[in-house]
């Protein structure tokens, strides 16, 4: 297909720079084959049916931001794929004014070396600092907000707790599974109550989730591949409920990518699984999504599962009635059955 296929009109001010208080608040709309569905996403326990299983992505978002300066000129680094204990290739912002060898301070005790430029501003990274790597970025780094959000305002404190879902556990992402910002203990809990069940599978989301395609064809684009596994209880408890009949509901694209990558079986590697029209889903049966933007693989997910003409319905009807878009944005419930 044609990436213009994709496209739709998204006025800017739709697009959300804080999220929803409390995070349960925002809007939910339910897409399925009979229409159109406003509601909350506190309204998801009576949304859902008894035994319906909801499948969380667990990993936890990384200061991954480092910002320092070459002479004059400012150098932003966003980590997006850890190679070891001490290296990552990251996305810099001021790569050409890099060269192999390179060594820049980032913070005191904190020193980054260039090991190789690669393309697309892409640079790997060797890090020097007193302990560990891990503790040096929480103490120094910044919460890597989409750029879309990045262009308009800076990090600050409140998105150290805003981009990480509450039940995040497993560090990693350099981005988040933003569908999951919307849960909340008090929904967990009223999930649980309803007889909802709760899994969860770990997925590191990379800095590649926001590059745009830039082919004219959907079959043209390469998918950054990410990290991923499926523990073997949580895939043999999935398979039970799919041998009862039960739903397999997928919370966040990051979710239902590596549920089918694996196809409920266990799972432990990359994945680099580009849905579009045409995939044939073998392991989810619907899908909590926030609303994504024109032309991008994550819209083009949405279409695969629901249809392009049915999201693009649901898309102008969001944009009509005011939905926030984006990752600190509202959220969508797909049912492609009902």
């Amino acid at each position: 297909m044609r990436v213009d296929d994709f496209d739709f009109d998204l006025p800017p001010d739709r697009v959300a720079l804080r999220p929803a208080e409390p995070r349960d608040s925002a809007r939910l709309l339910v897409v399925t084959p009979r229409g159109l569905a406003d509601h909350v996403v506190r309204d998801l326990p009576r949304l859902l049916k008894p035994g319906d299983v909801l499948v969380f992505n667990d990993t936890r978002v990384i200061p991954a931001q480092l910002f320092t300066l070459k002479g004059r000129a400012q150098i932003g680094v966003t980590l997006h794929r850890r190679l070891g204990p001490a290296e990552w290739l990251a996305f810099v912002r001021g790569a050409r004014r890099l060269a192999p060898g390179d060594r820049l301070e980032f913070a005191p005790g904190l020193v980054g070396e260039v090991v190789e430029k690669r393309s697309g501003g892409e640079v790997r990274w060797r890090f020097l600092c007193e302990g560990s790597l891990d503790a040096a970025l929480e103490r120094v780094g910044q919460m890597p907000l989409p750029p879309y959000i990045a262009r308009r305002r800076a990090a600050d404190a409140r998105d150290r707790a805003d981009y990480q879902t509450v039940y995040a556990a497993r560090d990693g992402s350099v981005a988040a599974p933003t569908a999951g910002l919307h849960f909340t203990e008090r929904l967990l809990a009223e999930l649980d109550a309803a007889g909802i069940q709760r899994e969860t599978v770990t997925l590191h989301v990379g800095a590649g989730t926001f590059l745009p395609v830039k082919a004219e064809r959907t079959e043209d684009h390469r998918m950054h591949a990410e990290w991923g596994e499926v523990r073997p209880e949580v895939a043999a408890r999935l398979r039970q409920a799919r041998a009862e009949g039960r739903r397999i509901l997928a919370v966040g694209t990051t979710s239902l990518r590596l549920l089918e990558a694996s196809g409920l079986a266990p799972f432990t590697g990359e994945t680099d699984l580009f849905i579009t029209p045409g995939y044939r889903f073998r392991a989810v049966d619907g899908l909590m999504t926030n609303f994504h933007l024109p032309r991008s693989t994550l819209f083009m997910l949405v279409a695969a599962l629901m249809g392009l003409d049915r999201m693009k319905a649901a898309y102008a009807h969001a944009v009509a009635q005011g939905y926030r878009f984006l990752s600190y944005g509202d959220s969508s419930l797909l049912l492609p059955r009902g």
